[in-house]
């Protein structure tokens, strides 16, 4: 949603917000499977941070984005909105598995 609302919009001057508003929004999605492909509760909960950190950064600069006039109202409370529930979603996930042990995950050899 996010690289389909700006790619319509993207001139020289929004180079860079737009840049990094494709990577933070690039990056919820990518650290919420690195995490869960990980498959240990240290580092599920470790992406999902890293995934919530980049979707405030994400939300933060679509409206940026609003604000200098480079979105239309429309699509930065359309962008806002997604942001926020993908932040609710994670914080539940952050809350609903917490790590237990502070140790990475190494498997034991079988005997």
């Amino acid at each position: 949603m996010t690289l389909r609302a700006i790619d319509g919009a993207n001139r020289p001057k929004t180079w860079a917000l737009f840049d990094q508003l494709k990577r933070a929004a690039i990056s919820v999605e990518a650290n919420i499977v690195e995490g869960y492909a990980l498959d240990t509760p240290r580092y599920f909960h470790k992406h999902m941070r890293i995934a919530f950190g980049s979707a405030a950064e994400a939300e933060c600069m679509a409206l940026a984005a609003g604000e200098l006039g480079y979105l239309e109202q429309s699509v930065v409370n359309e962008l806002e909105a997604a942001f926020g529930d993908a932040m609710r979603l994670l914080f539940g996930l952050m809350k609903g598995r917490r790590p237990k042990d502070p140790t990475p995950h190494v498997p034991r050899p079988t005997p």
